[in-house]
């Protein structure tokens, strides 16, 4: 007996195979479309002398759609989408979507913000926060520390 790959491209129904394929992938299939729409935006952090300042690249939301809190040292930047496409015919449905997209992101901030003047702005896709630092604070110079 000779053991030998099954390649789905060759079996003898490769219409059903690729229809299957198609089904159940995650790129271009409908199997699972609400878990495809999870996913956390990315985040940019710089530091300036006057502030640190976070970029979220967050396309296909709108400034109503974000929450930003300070709770326990921390900046908590949530935002929630929710779209439904109806297309009907003579009243009944023949296809209906939702679509739900949310997030949520915290951040430790350090003990040299100032968090009374934290602003935020959303502008093409992507949403800056500012921290400014705390008046007079110094910035402690970087060390490096050798590995053994």
């Amino acid at each position: 007996m000779a053991l030998v790959r099954w390649n789905p491209e060759t079996s003898l129904f490769p219409a059903v195979s690729s229809w299957l394929s198609d089904f159940f992938n995650d790129e271009g299939g409908w199997a699972f479309p609400a878990m495809r729409r999870v996913s956390t935006p990315a985040v940019n952090v710089s530091e300036t002398p006057e502030a640190y300042v976070l970029d979220m690249a967050a396309p296909g939301f709108s400034k109503d759609h974000f929450r930003l809190e300070i709770k326990n040292g921390y900046l908590v930047i949530s935002g929630e989408t929710k779209e439904e496409k109806k297309e009907e015919e003579k009243g009944k449905y023949t296809r209906q979507e939702f679509s739900y997209e949310s997030f949520s992101r915290a951040f430790l901030l350090p003990d040299n913000v100032d968090e009374q003047r934290i602003r935020a702005e959303y502008k093409d896709g992507i949403l800056r926060v500012n921290l400014p630092k705390k008046e007079g604070e110094t910035n402690i110079p970087t060390k490096s520390i050798a590995i053994e």
